[in-house]
């Protein structure tokens, strides 16, 4: 449980990532993400969630204890926050930067936009609680819970 002062109180079960862009660059993990995934995992359940562009998401996440969605209707937006939605959003840190992310990561409970050398998308960051200049502070985060506190109390 993260007690965020004036803020409010979240407990974390599950982590929703977007694919490329945000985890991931040209359909390849960065090597910072796979360096935090076995500790993110053996707190959290890690989702992730892509429409796999590049074909190469569950070979580059096999040797991880993540769930992969690929997405499959043909609207990405909802089809992503239904996915929140499902996890139960009350339990959820979902992080994103593109148009497509911006409703899950007003559903969840905690967002973060990721800038990421794709940039971030306008969208993506009015519908974040945080925003992080990359993907390894962004997962920081939830390893060290009270750098939510010092970001988010009022």
């Amino acid at each position: 449980m993260i007690e965020i002062p004036n803020f409010k109180s979240v407990e974390i079960k599950h982590i929703v990532l977007d694919y490329n862009g945000t985890i991931a660059k040209d359909g390849k993990l960065l090597p910072e993400v796979a360096e935090l995934l076995p500790a993110l995992t053996s707190t959290y359940s890690v989702h992730v969630i892509t429409a796999d562009t590049f074909g190469s998401v569950k070979s580059e996440l096999s040797a991880y204890n993540v769930t992969v969605h690929v997405l499959s209707s043909e609207d990405h937006t909802e089809e992503k926050a239904e996915y929140v939605k499902e996890l139960g959003k009350k339990h959820v840190a979902a992080f994103g930067n593109g148009n497509n992310d911006a409703s899950m990561l007003k559903r969840a409970e905690l967002s973060v936009a990721v800038m990421g050398s794709e940039g971030l998308s306008v969208k993506a960051l009015s519908a974040a609680d945080i925003v992080v200049e990359d993907i390894e502070d962004g997962l920081e985060l939830l390893l060290h819970e009270k750098r939510f506190i010092a970001t988010l109390r009022k």
